[in-house]
């Protein structure tokens, strides 16, 4: 009886709680030479992008922007991923600028401009939320690239490993994601955008931002805290 109980997966608890850390659920496996790495064998190179304030262009410069627009999706044969990161603005460290700044001021005047301009910085702020927006653009190079087939695609994803060596991913992924970086580059410039890829770091940043939202005034409390510490051991 106890052996057809314990068959019962209600009943078949372990003796020890299963537990799991939280890259166990994250698909990125490493970030390196500008790419992120995908646990599966897939990688993707992220780029930023500046943005157009389509509203204050004339008539004829939007319709010369429809028209790059068109032209940039039309020419793609690969699929791209348009991110749009929206982040309320933390101006603590802009009104502290605008405050060092007005104390290097002499004129009486100014003076009282720039605590004019502080004050509406204040006052705005606290009517509605200061947003930014950042742009992104995803170049995903997929594990099918590799030759990888669903069953040995399982088989490492059960045993938590790569498909294949790092080395052999990277250098697969830059051969298929290099020549679609640059072609974006260059669309990017005729519509007037400025596009450039992330590094390393800025990978790992924006994944963090992403993963951890809520954490942004935590850790610009703690670099405030360090730059205080530094100007008390300059005194």
């Amino acid at each position: 009886m106890n052996k057809l109980i314990q068959k019962v997966p209600l009943f078949n608890i372990p003796d020890e709680p299963i537990t799991g850390i939280s890259q166990d659920f994250i698909p990125m496996a490493d970030v390196t030479d500008g790419m992120v790495l995908h646990k599966d064998g897939g990688a993707a190179m992220i780029l930023e992008t500046t943005s157009l304030n389509f509203g204050l262009l004339s008539e004829r410069e939007q319709e010369a922007v429809v028209a790059a627009y068109a032209a940039l999706i039309n020419s793609l044969s690969f699929p791209i991923q348009i991110l749009i990161r929206t982040q309320r603005k933390d101006v603590t460290r802009y009104i502290r600028y605008l405050e060092e700044a007005e104390e290097k001021i002499d004129n009486p005047k100014l003076k009282a401009l720039m605590e004019g301009y502080k004050q509406f910085v204040l006052e705005t702020t606290k009517r509605r939320n200061v947003l930014g927006k950042r742009f992104f653009l995803v170049i995903p190079f997929y594990s099918h690239e590799l030759g990888i087939t669903q069953s040995f695609k399982s088989l490492t994803q059960k045993s938590k490993t790569l498909p294949f060596t790092e080395d052999y991913i990277i250098k697969k992924a830059k051969v298929s994601l290099t020549p679609k970086r640059d072609h974006l580059i260059r669309q990017g410039a005729r519509l007037g955008l400025r596009v450039r890829q992330l590094d390393n770091d800025q990978i790992t940043e924006l994944l963090y931002d992403v993963y951890n939202p809520d954490i942004d005034t935590v850790r610009e409390k703690e670099e405030d805290q360090e730059e205080a510490e530094k100007k008390g051991r300059r005194r």
